[in-house]
C-alpha cells in the first residue's frame, strides 16, 4: 500500500512507469508481426486490378462512392445471407486504400460484381431511379461522355508496385492495350485473361474509352476473384 501510494503521489515516477507500461504492451503487440512473413493470409484467385478496373476504382474513389456503400461483409447471419461470404483481408490487400466503408445508405458492394449484367451497371448509373426507382443515388451519366485519362495508366501501375501491389514488367508494358481490349468486345482479350484472370469485358461505345466504362469493369470484380467453391479454399467456410 505504501509503495503504491508514493507512485501515486510522485507526478513524475507516475509517468515514467506508464510509459514503461505501455512500452511493453506496444511491443508485445508489435513485435511478433515482423516474425511472420504478412499479416495478410494469400487466398488463391486474389489479383491486383486490371489497369481498365484500377482507373475504375480511382473515379470509384473520386466521385465518393465510398460514402453511401461499404464494402465489406460482416460475419453476421443476416449480412451473410443478403450479400454472400464474409469478406476476407486478402481481398483488400492489393486496394490503396480500402473501401471498406462504415455507412449505407446504399447496399454493401463487396460481392457486386456479376450479381448484374453490364447493361444494367450502364443504366444505373445514367439514371438510377430508370431500374431503382426507390433510389436515392445521383445521377453520373456525365461519365458515358468523359474520355478516360489513360495517358499516365503506366505511372500508375509503376506507383501501385512500389507501395506493394505485385504487377510484372509485363503487365505494366501492356497496360494501355489490356485497358483498350477491356472496354472492346470484339477485341481478341486472350492475353487479357491470362494477365488477369475473370476480368469482364465492358460493352464501350466502339469510339473511346469511357470513365463509365472503367467503372463498370471496377464494379463487375468485386467479390469475384475468390472461388469459394473451390476446394483450395474450403477452409474458408469455416
Amino acid at each position: 500500500m505504501f509503495r503504491q501510494e508514493f507512485i501515486e503521489r510522485n507526478a513524475f515516477l507516475l509517468l515514467v512507469l506508464t510509459l514503461v507500461t505501455i512500452a511493453i504492451g506496444g511491443i508485445i503487440e508489435v513485435v511478433p508481426l515482423f516474425t511472420i512473413e504478412t499479416t495478410v493470409e494469400h487466398v488463391k484467385g486474389i489479383r491486383p486490378y486490371t489497369p481498365l478496373e484500377q482507373r475504375g476504382r480511382d473515379i470509384y474513389v473520386r466521385e465518393g462512392c465510398y460514402v453511401c456503400h461499404s464494402q465489406q461483409v460482416r460475419a453476421l447471419r443476416d449480412e451473410v445471407e443478403r450479400y454472400g461470404h464474409f469478406s476476407l483481408a486478402a481481398e483488400s490487400m492489393y486496394d490503396h486504400p480500402f473501401q471498406w466503408g462504415s455507412k449505407r445508405i446504399g447496399p454493401d458492394l463487396a460481392r457486386v460484381g456479376g450479381k448484374y449484367s453490364n447493361d444494367w451497371h450502364y443504366a444505373h448509373l445514367s439514371n438510377p431511379q430508370s431500374v431503382v426507382p426507390e433510389s436515392l443515388m445521383p445521377a453520373y451519366a456525365f461519365l458515358a461522355e468523359t474520355p478516360l485519362e489513360a495517358d499516365d495508366i503506366v505511372a500508375r501501375l509503376r506507383t501501385l508496385r512500389a507501395v506493394g501491389v505485385p504487377y510484372t514488367d509485363g503487365e505494366i508494358a501492356n497496360a494501355a492495350v489490356d485497358m483498350a481490349t477491356q472496354a472492346s468486345p470484339n477485341a481478341d482479350n486472350v492475353e487479357l485473361l491470362k494477365r488477369y484472370p475473370k476480368a469482364v469485358t465492358v460493352p464501350g461505345n466502339g469510339r473511346v474509352v469511357t470513365e463509365m466504362d472503367a467503372l463498370v469493369a471496377y464494379l463487375q470484380v468485386l467479390g469475384t476473384m475468390v472461388n469459394f467453391a473451390d476446394p483450395a479454399n474450403e477452409r474458408l467456410q469455416q
